[in-house]
Parts: structure tokens; sequence; C-alpha cells
């Protein structure tokens, strides 16, 4: 499937982030010969070096942006990375922009003797950009785990979380069951990411049992819906903490605290979990 090979499944490995390297030295190699040629305007070939830097910079930019789309197009639209994804993407097609202009601007003048005021400063202005961008896009990865671990998980993640609601709020801290729609058709190790009242949890099956635990790591709130299964362990997708489904509790770190689990039933034909809801007791 071609968007499995742009998110680099074959190879285990993203391809955006490989990519990204070239056109980030190329532009700033560009920008490095720009200043040579200020401080020795007496060598030959200088700008025209800069200007094919620049040229392939822009080619290597836009083949990095299409598996970059295909990440993008893959973040949840319920996950605040998201908004940080889109100010990546916009500052990465500014900067192939600017450097378009660039480019345009320095091909009537490759045989001057050293770079002009106009192009130097775009090139600049696109290295300053170019640095924003890269801190969001590092961002993305450590704080928002975007596509981290990704390629360890052979079964499909869920794309959206399912919101549902107790329908009133329970006396005495009784359970509550609340009917899962779509649980029931889960194959092995395939997830189902709910939302019930604001408490976000993960329903899995394995080896043909439904099990239910909250959604994000105790270490660092990794998603736990996108992780890989190992028996029935589950492993997160972003610094390989496990917890056993059935009962939560740690069976490798670096996490130190247990998950909450949550107990699913199947009353009158519908698979649900039971879910406890703290009562006020000032009410």
């Amino acid at each position: 499937m071609l968007k499995d090979l742009l998110e680099g499944k074959p190879l285990r490995h993203p391809i955006h982030p490989m990519l990204v390297h070239f056109p980030i030295g190329l532009f700033l190699l560009s920008f490095l010969v720009d200043l040579a040629s200020l401080a020795r305007p007496d060598t030959p070939n200088l700008l025209r070096t800069s200007f094919y830097a620049m040229l392939l910079g822009i080619i290597t930019a836009l083949l990095a942006a299409v598996p970059g789309l295909v990440d993008y197009s893959d973040i949840r639209r319920d996950h605040p990375g998201k908004a940080t994804a889109t100010r990546h993407m916009i500052l990465n097609l500014m900067v192939v922009a600017i450097y378009g202009i660039n480019l345009w601007i320095r091909s009537s003048a490759l045989t001057d003797p050293k770079i002009s005021l106009m192009p130097l400063l775009l090139s600049l202005i696109g290295i300053g950009l170019l640095s924003v961008s890269g801190y969001l896009g590092g961002r993305l990865v450590y704080d928002e785990g975007m596509a981290v671990g990704r390629h360890k998980r052979r079964t499909p993640t869920p794309q959206d979380t399912l919101h549902l609601s107790t329908g009133y709020a329970a006396r005495g801290g009784e359970p509550t069951f609340v009917p899962v729609p779509g649980a029931e058709h889960l194959r092995n190790d395939e997830t189902l990411r709910v939302e019930i009242d604001k408490e976000v949890m993960t329903i899995a099956r394995i080896n043909n049992q439904l099990y239910a635990f909250q959604e994000f790591c105790t270490h660092r709130f990794g998603p736990l819906s996108e992780g890989s299964f190992h028996g029935f362990n589950v492993q997160c997708p972003w610094h390989n903490s496990c917890f056993d489904v059935r009962t939560g509790k740690v069976t490798n770190g670096p996490a130190k605290v247990d998950l909450k689990t949550f107990q699913v039933e199947t009353r009158d034909g519908r698979v649900g979990v039971l879910v406890t809801k703290e009562h006020d007791q000032k009410t």
C-alpha cells in the first residue's frame, strides 16, 4: 500500500525525518557559501554553488513534504499536537516559497562576485523560519509523541475517540454499565478508544477476551490504544513501559504507577464497561 510505504512501515522507520536532513543541510550550505562570497569576492563560482545548493534544497524539501503530509493526515483530530503540526507544515511551506522567490532573484546574477542584499536577507529569513519549524518538529516527536512507536504496531490503530456518557450520575459510588458500540467487533490485538464522562480508556481484545484500561501511560502519558501487545502486556509506543491489561500492574519500566482498569461485561447482547463515577458528597 502506497500510504504504508510513505509512512516507512516496510523500513520500520518513518520516512519524513529521514528526508528532512537534506533540505536543511542544503539551505544552510547555500547560506554559508553566500557568506563566503562576501568574505572572498574574488573566488569564482561561489554564487553558482549557492544557487544549485538552494535548488537541490527546494527539490528535496518537496520530496520530504510528501511523506510529511501523509504523517500529518494520520494525526488524530482530537490530539493536541494537531495544532502544532499545522504550524509546522505552514512554516515549511513558507520556507519553500521564500527559497523559490530567492532562487528566481538569483538566477540572473550567477556571475556576480558576491551576493547582493535582497537574496541574502531572504536566505536569512528562510533559515530563521526553518529553525522555528525544526523546533516545532522536535516538539511533535519529544513532547507529543507523533509517529513514535507507530511501526511497532502491526494492527490498525483507532482513528477517532468514541465519546459516551453514563447518562446519569451513579449514586454512592455504584458502577454504571455503559454499552460501547463496536467493541464486540474488535479482532485480536485491535483497540478501541473511548471517553466516558472525561474518563479516557482503551478497550482491547486479547486471546478473544476484551479488556479495558486507562488510555494514557502513567509515565509520560503515551497513548496505549496505539501501543503493541505481547501476550497480556500492552507496551507504550513512546517509551516502552509495559502493563498487564488484566490487572494494570507495571511489568516493565520506566513507568512505576499501575494503570486503572475497568470491568468489561455483556448485558442483553451488548458489550460495555462498568464505570464508577465519583460522587460529590456535598450535593
